[in-house]
């Protein structure tokens, strides 16, 4: 029988986590690439604008939350960098906007981050 440390268990969580996080980064990364393809006014932009504000807004969430073992500073700039992608999204959904690749560029950025 395996006897596992608490200290185990919980390393474990956290990487299956960022596993996940990285998952679903590259899935906005995704959708981004193809809405660029489509412009700004496809049902793919739509689709990746709203997995965009869903993802950031669940981990800004996350990263706000005083449970969350990240280094105050890194918490910090990531809701800025999410912000601002919420931001970016929103201006793509308006028509102001086509600045897919930096939405693909900074996610594409904190994807690398999670690896």
């Amino acid at each position: 029988m395996h006897q596992f440390s608490y200290a185990d268990i919980v390393s474990d969580a956290v990487n299956l986590a960022r596993q996940h996080e990285a998952e679903a980064m590259d899935h906005a990364v995704e959708l981004l690439e193809r809405a660029k393809t489509k412009g700004s006014r496809s049902r793919e932009a739509t689709d990746a604008v709203l997995y965009l504000r869903r993802l950031w807004s669940y981990l800004i969430e996350d990263l706000a939350s005083p449970d969350n073992d990240l280094p105050d500073k890194l918490r910090a700039d990531l809701i800025s960098i999410g912000l601002w992608i919420i931001k970016e999204a929103e201006q793509i959904r308006r028509n102001e906007s086509e600045n897919f690749d930096g939405l693909i560029e900074i996610n594409a950025i904190i994807r690398a981050g999670l690896a």
